[in-house]
């Protein structure tokens, strides 16, 4: 039987999604717990990787293993062993040629600036912008330069070539909104190069600066290289919303 399961997380104190050998990723927990659940090593199959410190609300994960009991005494099982920093919000059985990884059609990433200084409980899940302000509406001129089919080099670090080598992505949208003193940047498209959302999180952050334009964020993607303009955005801002499947 193939299970597929969608999973929330607070990424504070994990090392990533993907399985660590220190064993402190997410990835590491979950198949702890498949392990002593079914009584036999068990490997699951992630929808993709997130980086240490991002947090998910919809990570997605594939296991194969026999299971002759609802789903819901399965997800009991699951959270009485895994820390409540880790939730299992839904599990189904599936047919054996889908993959969460290879079969995903899409994805969302939401970030979270916040204007000025944080409060310690909305701290962790934000990037804390205290040089105010920000030109929200020059952001949002810029993140329509993004969409589309692109080769997004320029948005991605080089060194996460070895897990994703095309470098050709559609983003759907780039949408931008505020309330209050946060603002929320939902990024949408047919999937995200390595710390991709967290580059054009830092590429329109310095844009509602005045330190880049909206030609200057075009200019960066048709070059197709990374270049020291661009700074990526803190991980603890990141959410891994939702993965979409045909």
């Amino acid at each position: 039987m193939r299970w597929k399961c969608t999973c929330a997380y607070d990424g504070t104190d994990f090392d990533g999604w993907q399985r660590q050998p220190g064993g402190g990723a997410v990835q590491n927990h979950i198949e702890a717990a498949l392990t002593q659940i079914f009584d036999r090593p068990l490997q699951l199959h992630g929808s993709g990787r997130t980086d240490a410190g991002v947090h998910a609300r919809g990570q997605c994960f594939h296991f194969d293993a026999e299971w002759l009991h609802e789903p819901e005494k399965l997800i009991r099982a699951l959270h009485s062993i895994l820390p409540t920093s880790i939730r299992i919000k839904s599990a189904k059985s599936v047919s054996d040629d889908f993959h969460a990884r290879f079969s995903v059609s899409g994805k969302r990433y939401l970030y979270n600036y916040y204007l000025g200084r944080a409060d310690p409980v909305d701290d962790p899940y934000v990037w804390a912008c205290r040089d105010l302000p920000l030109d929200l509406k020059e952001m949002q001129v810029a993140a329509d330069r993004l969409l589309g089919t692109y080769d997004f080099s320029a948005y991605s670090a080089t060194h996460g070539k070895e897990n994703d080598p095309n470098p050709v992505k559609t983003v759907s949208r780039l949408q931008l909104k505020q309330r209050g003193k946060f603002i929320r940047l939902d990024a949408e498209g047919s999937g995200f190069l390595y710390r991709m959302v967290r580059s054009i999180a830092g590429a329109l952050y310095a844009v509602g600066r005045g330190r880049l334009t909206a030609d200057d964020i075009t200019e960066i993607l048709e070059s197709k290289k990374r270049t020291h303009r661009i700074v990526t955005a803190p991980a603890k801002g990141l959410f891994l919303d939702k993965v979409f499947y045909v």
